[in-house]
């Protein structure tokens, strides 16, 4: 028996065959032996470091630039979209490494850029890293449980979540659903978390009074730079859309890319339920078969998504510095095949983005 969905009450557990963890060691083992043998850190170096140099200002000229350049209400449609583009990388790169703990081996380092950058996009760290570094790596594409596949009203992810009429056409309405990503997860996600005191089904038990104070100040402030400054400076008019089309661009481009990872043809779910469940998969096999990694050989992709493009490494080793992946890839993909599991990967961007397409019009298909 499947769980209600729009429940709020926590599922039962879902536990791993980790008990000699066979696979993991001899990978895990395998990519400790690069990292001594080429005497490097496993954390950033100078390329996430220029990245972060590189795109944060890049940010703050665009936001000056709207609020004090004299501008038509195309340019600053099209320089609205640009700061939506750059944010997303933004969060791609700085935030999602700082978050994990991978930016910097200096856990202060990371805490900060975490907390700036995320600030950036409107969200809270602390909310983030329960639903994304734990809930979402722990049980990745687990309906019932990882939020990242149950968080968009309309839209039907995997096969074991309810079908309903609308889902008939979600392959041809889901791209403009993933405009509101940001703007969902701002102004109601993280409010329900903080008020409701769960993630989804999961509950958070501890937020001590630090958490509690950066929540509201970081949303305060977020509230004063993105819209009482610009409405003060250019009225209501121009801000709203100028601000829609930034949240537009950044929510559908963060939303594509984690897409393209795990709701694609070779990817597969698993349900959490009523009664205790355990996966019969140790928990690293479990991410390879959830996961699939695109485009590996585009370096402007890579550099522009932070190294999400190599889903299947970061999900096995979220605490290895995204610029790191290109090359353990490599030792990753060796030691599937050695144990004969499946590596998931498309070979262009465009290619993943029909394999979602295809596995949402399916989904949406009448049971």
């Amino acid at each position: 028996m499947q769980p209600n969905r729009g429940s709020t009450l926590p599922m039962y557990k879902v536990t791993f065959n980790n008990k000699n963890k066979v696979f993991f060691n001899t990978l895990k083992s395998a990519v400790d032996q690069y990292f001594h043998e080429n005497k490097i850190k496993k954390t950033g170096n100078w390329k996430l470091y220029t990245k972060t140099l590189v795109l944060i200002p890049l940010a703050m000229l665009c936001y000056a630039g709207l609020l004090f350049l004299p501008l038509n209400i195309f340019a600053g449609i099209g320089l609205s979209a640009l700061l939506g583009i750059i944010t997303a990388s933004i969060g791609f790169n700085v935030m999602h490494d700082s978050c994990h703990g991978s930016f910097s081996s200096k856990g202060w380092l990371n805490d900060s850029l975490g907390l700036i950058s995320m600030n950036a996009l409107g969200g809270n760290a602390f909310f983030w890293k329960i639903k994304h570094n734990i809930i979402h790596h722990t049980y990745t594409n687990v309906d019932g449980i990882d939020d990242d596949i149950n968080n968009m009203p309309f839209v039907r992810e995997c096969s074991t979540q309810p079908w309903r009429p609308i889902h008939r056409w979600q392959h041809y309405y889901m791209f403009l659903l993933y405009g509101f990503t940001t703007l969902v997860w701002m102004f109601i996600g993280d409010y329900k978390k903080y008020f409701t005191k769960q993630v989804y089904t999961t509950e958070v038990r501890t937020m001590n009074f630090k958490e509690h104070v950066i929540f509201w100040i970081s949303k305060l402030l977020y509230i004063v730079f993105y819209i009482a400054v610009p409405v003060y400076l250019l009225g209501w008019g121009p801000w709203a859309i100028g601000f829609i089309t930034m949240h537009l661009v950044l929510g559908f481009t963060l939303a594509v890319v984690f897409q393209l990872a795990h709701v694609v043809e070779d990817t597969g779910f698993e349900a959490a339920g009523f009664e205790p469940k355990k996966i019969e998969n140790e928990w690293a096999i479990h991410q390879v078969k959830t996961t699939a990694n695109f485009a590996e050989k585009d370096k402007f992709v890579s550099w522009f998504v932070g190294g999400l493009n190599f889903q299947i490494e970061h999900h096995l080793f979220p605490r290895i510095s995204h610029i790191h992946y290109p090359a353990i890839s490599r030792i990753v993909r060796e030691t599937c095949s050695q144990f004969d599991i499946q590596y998931n990967y498309y070979p262009t961007m465009l290619a993943a983005v029909a394999s979602h397409y295809r596995t949402m019009k399916q989904l949406g298909s009448r049971p």
